[in-house]
């Protein structure tokens, strides 16, 4: 099934870079809020596609010794996001994968232009409501610990949905099973 596998991408998702006609040979990269799903979609995604994947904040958290919430109150997040986008260049340069990225990533010009122009980008959205749901399961995200997190969360949104909305791909997510928004990311690829 992956080698049959075609885009044709609509130019209204808000794709700023040029469209891939096959994504056979291209990474896919998974963005969006926090609690969006990227990872638990990714791992589904990737053995659905027979591919590999990889959690971009796992990789960083092994490079550093550290845990990403440590790096945020050690460093900063300018420290964090200048060895995010290093991290997420190395995955893209190599084989062809699954990527989820943290919430912040694609907020990078750098990290966002090079996922554009060599992999697929794909926006997983949801609602506030659920976005809350799901981050209150853990208590490990350090943007959410200076307040309320559906105001955070709602905050964010406003600034990041229109970045994300650059993706080449837009997932509308909510409060499904992920194996639906596995589906409706192979349908999108197919297309």
């Amino acid at each position: 099934m992956d080698k049959n596998i075609k885009a044709s991408f609509d130019n209204s998702a808000g794709n700023s870079g040029e469209r891939p006609d096959s994504v056979t040979d291209q990474s896919i990269v998974l963005v969006g809020l926090m609690g969006v799903g990227k990872t638990t979609v990714g791992r589904r995604l990737a053995k659905q596609l027979g591919l590999g994947f990889v959690d971009a904040d796992e990789e960083i958290e092994q490079a550093a010794g550290l845990t990403v919430e440590e790096i945020f109150d050690r460093f900063g997040e300018d420290y964090f996001r200048d060895g995010e986008r290093r991290v997420i260049a190395r995955l893209i340069e190599g084989k062809r994968q699954v990527i989820a990225t943290g919430g912040g990533a694609f907020m990078n010009e750098e990290t966002r232009a090079l996922i554009l122009q060599k992999a697929v980008a794909i926006w997983l959205d949801a609602d506030i409501d659920t976005l809350v749901k799901r981050v209150s399961r853990r208590n490990t995200r350090p943007l959410l610990k200076s307040g309320d997190p559906a105001t955070i969360l709602a905050d964010l949104a406003a600034k990041r949905n229109p970045v994300y909305a650059t993706a080449h791909i837009h997932i509308m997510g909510n409060d499904s099973p992920h194996e639906i928004t596995v589906d409706k990311i192979i349908k999108a690829l197919q297309r």
